[in-house]
């Protein structure tokens, strides 16, 4: 950590504390009386009145991406102090691709009338043709649905660290 760090520079600490001058990055209220020069900087983008207080960034839960926006195709602008995204996701059939799923059975004789655990068969009938036919959807009941339809996590591997901001240090100058 410098010395003489900017006032509203956040670094990481792998403390347990934040060190005298600045302030773990949880949220928290502080009076604008009591650092106008961070109010200054942060304003009121992370949460306060405006009037007798501010928030600092929290970054509980939260991981940092850059502000504005990129030229680059396919990338989402987002603006500072925005809050973006899940730690679990429960997919539903609409966001997955459209795909198939087979259908199998055996060609041998049936030797059971009871579903559960087992293959369609060859009925003393015959259940297959060939040639041309036409094609027709079985009940959905035919083909089910597996898994629990439980959210599952969308994190990446991570190691705990604390955020903390300068509450004191050199006042930066705008370009």
């Amino acid at each position: 950590m410098s010395s003489n760090p900017f006032i509203g520079q956040v670094t990481l600490f792998a403390g347990t504390f934040a060190p005298v001058g600045w302030a773990i990055c949880n949220g928290a209220l502080i009076q604008i009386s009591q650092n106008d020069a961070l109010f200054s900087i942060l304003g009121t983008i992370y949460g306060g009145d405006g009037r007798t207080t501010f928030a600092l960034p929290d970054f509980r839960g939260r991981f940092f991406v850059h502000n504005g926006s990129s030229s680059a195709p396919g990338l989402t602008t987002y603006s500072l102090g925005q809050k973006f995204g899940v730690e679990t996701v429960t997919i539903t059939t609409n966001q997955l691709p459209s795909h198939t799923h087979q259908l199998r059975g055996d060609n041998l004789a049936a030797n059971s009338g009871e579903p559960t655990g087992r293959l369609l068969a060859d009925p003393a009938t015959g259940i297959y043709r060939t040639g041309t036919f036409d094609a027709r959807s079985m009940s959905s009941e035919a083909i089910s649905n597996t898994g629990g339809s439980q959210a599952h996590s969308n994190l990446q591997p991570f190691l705990a660290l604390n955020y903390i901001i300068a509450l004191v240090g050199v006042y930066p100058t705008r370009n």
